[in-house]
């Protein structure tokens, strides 16, 4: 079918039904298949095609075949070159779940429908809002990233549950020197003191190496891409964590892990075990990471500065960090506290109001008006 020049014309291959797409780009002829023998929706889609070639945003033929799995690869090939720590993370999110819903799918296949489908699906299954979200993120990211080197036109929208108020959870000196009780452990009880003292993350310590724990100069440090951040850093060891790290360490080469059980095997999965702990300590549905919470919390309520807390926790951003900044019934019986021992004279009373008998420590005083 002829048209004006330059506006792209439609035609069949003789014997077939299918309408095909001619069209220029950049000077040379594109040709693409409708793949539809429907007339109207052959011409629609060339209208669409060279719309797309006058704002820019037209895309390859080729590109158009693009898979799920493709831009996924590039995600994480993202991830490893910036070194980030959200790469293992991704890495398992594709192999559990994702891959099994997107796996193989063209990327242009992938909808908002689909997506809530997704939804449906890992609900049905007892996941929680908060790791349908996570599993969606990295998705979302590759989409983002493709739409930016130019791979596919355009991202669905994706949905975002709502999550569970984050959980205010920490633990008091009390319930931590009943915890270090019934921790005869060695490892389960260096890693109650290390996470409580300095509030690392779970992960960073059953991957620290003999060689990041310096007994010398006393400090532990945390390798740059190793950490959920992927920042390094390191801090000063208290006497207590320097006592258990020693005997955690002693005996070991530079590259071994520094918490490992009696008969040398990894610490990987101990979650039996912290049940029967709490239980023993009389503090059930306590989290280990409560402990991470209750270390930031220690390290402002002592008189660290917050900006050298986020350094020794590794929180980057003051909205995270301040959620682990807790105040509990405690912090609110000790503001009290302060507030009356800094009061010196007793309220005066407006005339006609009759106030009580106060009392100021040792001394009594009566309210006048």
């Amino acid at each position: 079918m002829k048209r004006p020049r330059g506006t792209g014309s439609i035609f069949q291959f003789k014997g077939c039904g299918i309408w095909y797409l001619k069209y220029y780009r950049n000077g040379a002829a594109v040709r693409e298949s409708s793949h539809t023998d429907k007339q109207k929706v052959a011409e629609k889609m060339l209208q669409q095609r060279l719309a797309e070639i006058s704002i820019g945003t037209y895309i390859e033929p080729a590109d158009r075949k693009i898979t799920v799995d493709e831009l996924y690869s590039a995600v994480l090939d993202h991830y490893r070159n910036n070194e980030s720590g959200s790469l293992e993370r991704a890495q398992q999110r594709w192999t559990c779940r994702l891959q099994k819903h997107f796996g193989g799918l063209r990327a242009l296949a992938v909808t908002t429908d689909s997506l809530n489908r997704y939804v449906t699906t890992c609900r049905e299954e007892g996941l929680s809002n908060g790791t349908i979200n996570r599993d969606l993120n990295p998705l979302r990211r590759a989409f983002n990233l493709a739409v930016k080197a130019g791979k596919i036109q355009r991202a669905p929208s994706f949905p975002h549950l709502k999550e569970s108020a984050p959980r205010a959870g920490f633990v008091e000196e009390t319930v931590y020197n009943r915890l270090a009780k019934h921790a005869p452990e060695l490892w389960l009880r260096a890693l109650l003191a290390t996470a409580y003292t300095f509030g690392f993350r779970k992960g960073e310590l059953l991957n620290l190496r003999a060689e990041q724990v310096d007994l010398f100069e006393r400090t532990i440090r945390l390798n740059a891409g190793e950490t959920k951040n992927g920042e390094g850093r390191m801090v000063k060891m208290t006497a207590e964590v320097w006592t258990l790290l020693q005997g955690c360490t002693s005996g070991k080469a530079p590259a071994d892990l520094v918490f490992t059980r009696s008969d040398g095997s990894p610490i990987v999965d101990f979650r039996k075990r912290w049940e029967h702990l709490i239980a023993a300590a009389g503090c059930p549905g306590l989290l280990f990471h409560d402990l991470r919470r209750s270390g930031v919390r220690n390290m402002i309520r002592r008189g660290i500065p917050e900006v050298v807390a986020m350094k020794i926790s590794g929180h980057k951003t003051r909205a995270v960090f301040d959620r682990y900044n807790i105040v509990s019934e405690a912090d609110l019986d000790d503001a009290a506290r302060k507030i009356e021992a800094g009061q010196k004279i007793p309220v005066r009373a407006e005339v006609g109001q009759n106030l009580p008998v106060l009392e100021y420590g040792a001394q009594r005083q009566n309210a006048v008006n």
